[in-house]
């Protein structure tokens, strides 16, 4: 059953042109899913402080499956790659060591609750997986070889003065609200985080719907289509944009409703939000320029990995 349908006849009532008619139908349900997405995510966020993610990190022994926590905590950040930065220098000056904290950087704008619910909607529950199952890999694999590297010495100098002498004396008390306290909470958090990024949804699915209405299907298929070529040009295209998972998916969906094969459309996607020129300039600030080359070397290795491997078993 299609639960988005009702949504599809209300947008075939208001017009029959395909562009508008597309741009009704992918706005409404992106509205209605990150609303929900959002709701869900700021509950598990409410039993899952930051702080105590922090301080698991940081003192347990875990021999590798600190990469994967630092990698699934990403994926319930809803934060672009620039916002994501954050967090990360939070998590270095906690004393999380650099490999876990990039995973969760690699991993944080690839993947989050929204784009997951968006991915359900417009590729199915099948396909969603998989691109989960990728951008935690991209984290995972990225995070543990950037770590392996010791590239400390190139993290900021004041940044590593506050780590050497950083304390972690975290409290984990919380206070207990009534159940309608909390669902306000939630619901606040929840509305709060899409109307922060819902202009980012009509700017994407804007550009998607002047794709899938105007641009001709042999357009990108002429460059991005069956050719060996096609992933890493896909990948570097992409690089100069800015943008968030939000807006990208429905100008992806295009792509792929244009013949672009899927693995090329995702390896668009992942370098769009994840190798930006933007996220570069703010990483600056934490980061030697050669740790900033050696960053965006792996990933974006790692993006052209996924979109061969996407291709090969789609």
């Amino acid at each position: 059953m299609d639960i988005f349908r009702p949504i599809q006849i209300f947008a075939d009532t208001i017009t029959h042109n395909p562009t508008l008619n597309f741009f009704i139908y992918d706005v409404i349900k992106i509205f209605f899913l990150l609303l929900i997405v959002g709701f869900l995510m700021a509950i598990i966020r409410y039993y899952l402080p930051i702080e105590k993610i922090r301080y698991f990190l940081t003192q347990k022994k875990l021999y590798g499956l600190d990469y994967f926590l630092a990698s699934m905590f990403g994926v319930i950040t809803p934060f672009c790659s620039c916002s994501s930065i954050a967090l990360f220098v939070g998590f270095l000056s906690s004393g999380i060591p650099l490999g876990v904290t990039l995973s969760f950087l690699i991993t944080s704008p690839l993947v989050n609750q929204a784009a997951i619910g968006i991915f359900i909607g417009i590729f199915g529950f099948k396909v969603t997986m998989y691109y989960i199952f990728a951008g935690i890999l991209v984290g995972v694999l990225g995070g543990f070889i950037l770590g392996k590297m010791k590239l400390e010495k190139y993290i900021d100098k004041a940044i590593l003065e506050i780590i050497e002498n950083s304390k972690n004396t975290p409290s984990f008390k919380k206070e207990n609200l009534p159940l309608k306290a909390m669902i306000t909470l939630f619901w606040k958090e929840s509305w709060g985080i899409t109307k922060k990024i819902f202009p980012y949804v009509l700017i994407g699915v804007g550009l998607g719907a002047i794709i899938h209405g105007y641009v001709p299907a042999d357009f990108f298929s002429k460059y991005l289509n069956t050719q060996w070529y096609s992933v890493p040009l896909a990948t570097i295209f992409a690089v100069p944009l800015y943008t968030n998972a939000i807006a990208i998916i429905p100008i992806m969906e295009v792509l792929v409703s244009k013949g672009i094969p899927l693995g090329t459309a995702l390896a668009f996607m992942m370098a769009a939000i994840g190798l930006s020129l933007p996220e570069a300039l703010i990483l600056r600030r934490a980061m030697n320029n050669k740790l900033i080359i050696y960053f965006f070397s792996v990933v974006t290795v790692g993006i052209i990995l996924i979109g061969y491997l996407f291709n090969y078993i789609l």
